[in-house]
């Protein structure tokens, strides 16, 4: 294989560009560095399947050049679930929205990360369902507008990360289209992760939520990014309360715990043993 800095091209469609998504958009950031870290584990393409649902960024499948899976709304996990039990050799990624994942799919989010199945999910959360219309999702913030909030979103949104690690995850981080370089670290370590791994990216729209809520153009609302982020490991993430608005990014949890294929495998000699005792 090349040299890194060319290495990701192996995984990369490239007779499928341009892409479809909207300018100021930050899925390709986020497929880039998805490329990046699947490059430097130098993971044969072969042996890598990624499972998408519907959404803008569960296109992402149609420029990787890896096994893909393209599911129904919401059921990418259940989906990935199924090829991991089957083929636990394979490396599993699973590409969902917000929509997608958390709010259409939000069970299946809860119950991947409690049977703790060995998968790395990336969830690109734009805060609404961008591909249909700039719809309210699990992730909108309390009061903001969106095409089925118009005065405002009157429920609290959840904070996905928070949520997983309290399923159980295994690896838990966050990360956005702006801090690069930390989005490439924790896609690649979430993948090299045993057990369920979870990597929520942060990422502007500009077409539907940024417009209907003022926050300017694409330049301007990669600005907030940077602004609102708060690395976990910062002496301002240690000096209490986040101001309303900003977020936590980086390796937010991370454990050891068995993951399902193990486990599932110690039922299996169980049961194989007492059936022999009992022949």
């Amino acid at each position: 294989m090349p040299g890194l800095k060319t290495a990701w091209k192996e995984y990369l469609e490239e007779s499928m560009l341009p892409h479809m998504w909207c300018p100021g958009c930050g899925n390709g950031i986020a497929l880039g560095a998805l490329t990046r870290a699947l490059a430097e584990l130098k993971l044969p393409r072969h042996k890598v399947v990624v499972v998408t649902g519907i959404g803008c960024w569960g296109k992402a499948d149609d420029y990787l050049s890896t096994n893909a899976l393209h599911g129904t709304h919401g059921r990418a996990l259940a989906f990935a679930t199924g090829v991991k039990a089957a083929r636990p050799e394979l490396t599993v990624v699973v590409l969902m929205g917000d929509g997608d994942g958390a709010t259409i799919g939000g069970n299946h989010l809860i119950h991947a990360a409690r049977r703790n199945i060995d998968l790395t999910a990336v969830v690109v959360n734009n805060y609404n369902y961008g591909m249909t219309g700039g719809q309210v999702s699990a992730t909108t913030p309390a009061g903001a507008i969106t095409s089925t909030t118009r005065y405002g979103n009157p429920e609290r949104d959840f904070d996905l990360c928070r949520l997983v690690e309290a399923a159980g995850a295994n690896y838990v981080a966050r990360g956005t289209v702006y801090h690069v370089p930390q989005l490439d670290r924790l896609i690649r370590d979430g993948i090299a992760k045993k057990g369920f791994s979870f990597i929520e990216v942060v990422s502007p729209c500009p077409t539907h939520f940024g417009r209907r809520n003022r926050l300017g153009p694409a330049v301007q609302m990669m600005k907030l990014l940077k602004e609102r982020a708060v690395h976990v490991g910062s002496a301002a993430a240690k000096g209490g309360e986040l101001p309303e608005g900003s977020f936590f990014i980086g390796k937010l949890a991370e454990r050891d715990d068995p993951d399902f294929n193990t486990s599932y495998e110690k039922m299996r000699k169980k049961a194989l043993a007492k059936g022999t005792e009992s022949s």
